[in-house]
């Protein structure tokens, strides 16, 4: 597992990556009511918006933690945001791309990095 300096988390299989918000976002967020995938298809560059989870405190972007396809979204957290909350980090993912770069994914944040800037 990977992680972002905006809080997303990545699984690689193959070329294809399982994005989601981690641990620490879903609590600094709370409780979510809404989130907006992005369609199958898109084109996502690193850093753009991706998605949107919305909580009862503020709506925030969820960046596209590298370039790639979208080629499924998880539908369950669309009917159910609750389940960012309660499984951020298993049933609660969002999204998965295809990514242009597989050497991207190599650079991306690991544990250890992660915990020292959530500090």
């Amino acid at each position: 597992m990977k992680f972002t300096e905006e809080h997303e988390w990545l699984t690689l299989d193959g070329s294809i990556a399982t994005v989601g918000i981690t641990e620490h976002a879903s609590t600094q967020l709370g409780d979510l009511v809404f989130v907006e995938l992005p369609k199958v298809g898109t084109a996502l560059t690193k850093g753009n918006g991706a998605a949107v989870v919305e909580s009862v405190k503020a709506a925030s972007d969820v960046y596209a933690p590298l370039d790639g396809e979208v080629v499924e979204v998880n539908d369950a957290v669309a009917a159910d945001p609750a389940l960012v909350n309660s499984d951020p980090l298993g049933k609660g993912w969002l999204y998965k791309i295809k990514l242009a770069n597989r050497a991207d994914f190599d650079a991306l944040l690991d544990d250890d990095a992660y915990k020292k800037l959530i500090g």
